[in-house]
């Protein structure tokens, strides 16, 4: 039997709701592959800073270093929203990354054919479906940069500083080429490089990496057109590295091209095994507590989690094929809901699929 210890942290909102679903998908997994996933919960986000004071404790920290991987539902809300920005629940998320060397997030973005009736581009668009996978620079660049603010003569200027070195660079570019290696074998880098200087030195820098992967065609597009191009020709796109900032919302944008945000996972990695698994929605407190929640971006973030600080590539299909199945067989939560389809709550979309594994 192999072991394996997880921080779990349900965080706000629906968190809690969709992580408890996850845990018991995990727990079927380990059930029929003889797998033992050791949970310990930690607190982050806002209700760390009702019971702590502060976003980000350091026993949380702590607990996820200790662990073999961290699971995260979601962080924040409009309880905290007018709490100064260094307290506010999402420094969590930036303070969690830095600290456990998280530099890398891995947004994959798949249309399922089950839901492509949901998909708001086009059916000459979308094909016969769309898997882009959006790399994304995690702890430099803008949100992490210098910030603060001054006085001028037009009043008080707020000003927060774009700043990538090379190494930040190189590493996040090295881990979209080994990726496309195993996909279609194209990177798209998305930068602002005909107005920014860190765009260029970042551009610079994806060039000189592209050299070590010959195997790999690179082409390069500025942020605006990028955005464009994801709703007009999304499917040219196979991996796309950019920066932090511009990741951020780019993924989002992709999210909704595939139908619902509640259905996309993500990883974030850095330099060893233990990576952060998360869903890409947010936390929907106006949902909250009220059985509606998809839970199936969380599920299939433990997929990733299986397979990238686990190598349990097997298991990590298996959690995939039951979501697909169930998807096929008609079920639908409130956010996927459509004519002809089964609506099911949180809770019976993870027995479901529990079902489905068995």
């Amino acid at each position: 039997m192999m072991n394996f210890n997880i921080a779990m942290i349900p965080g706000d909102g629906i968190g809690p709701e969709v992580v408890e679903q996850t845990v018991l998908v995990l727990e079927k997994v380990g059930e029929i592959y003889n797998h033992k996933f050791n949970f310990k919960e930690a607190l982050a986000g806002g209700c760390a800073i009702d019971e702590y004071g502060e976003p980000l404790p350091k026993k949380t920290i702590d607990i996820c270093k200790e662990s073999d991987a961290v699971l995260l539902g979601a962080i924040g809300g409009p309880k905290w929203d007018n709490l100064p920005g260094d307290r506010r629940p999402e420094r969590a998320l930036l303070g969690l990354r830095k600290a456990l060397g998280l530099y890398a997030n891995i947004r994959p973005a798949i249309l399922f054919d089950q839901l492509k009736e949901a998909c708001p581009l086009k059916p000459e668009i979308i094909g016969d479906g769309l898997d882009i996978c959006i790399v994304r620079e995690l702890t430099g660049g803008i949100y992490f940069g210098e910030k603060g603010r001054k006085d001028t003569e037009l009043g008080q200027a707020a000003f927060d500083v774009e700043i990538y070195s090379e190494e930040e660079v190189r590493r996040i570019a090295k881990t979209a080429f080994d990726i496309a290696r195993k996909r279609n074998k194209i990177v798209t880098n998305v930068d602002k490089a005909n107005v920014l200087e860190s765009s260029r030195l970042w551009r610079s820098v994806v060039e000189e990496v592209a050299t070590d992967y010959p195997d790999v065609t690179l082409n390069h597009m500025y942020v605006d057109n990028a955005s464009m191009q994801l709703v007009r020709n999304p499917k040219q796109f196979d991996v796309v590295v950019t920066t932090n900032m511009f990741g951020d919302i780019l993924s989002d944008e992709a999210s909704m091209i595939t139908g619902s945000i509640g259905m996309l996972p993500s990883a974030s990695l850095g330099e060893g095994n233990i990576g952060m698994y998360e869903p890409v929605h947010g936390s929907a407190p106006d949902i909250a507590g009220l059985d509606k929640a998809n839970p199936m971006a969380t599920i299939l973030s433990a997929a990733m989690m299986l397979r990238y600080s686990f190598g349990l590539e097997k298991e990590a299909d298996a959690i995939e094929k039951a979501v697909k199945k169930v998807l096929d067989d008609g079920y639908r939560t409130m956010d996927i809901i459509n004519e002809g389809k089964k609506a099911v709550g949180t809770k019976e979309m993870g027995r479901l699929i529990i079902e489905a594994l068995s």
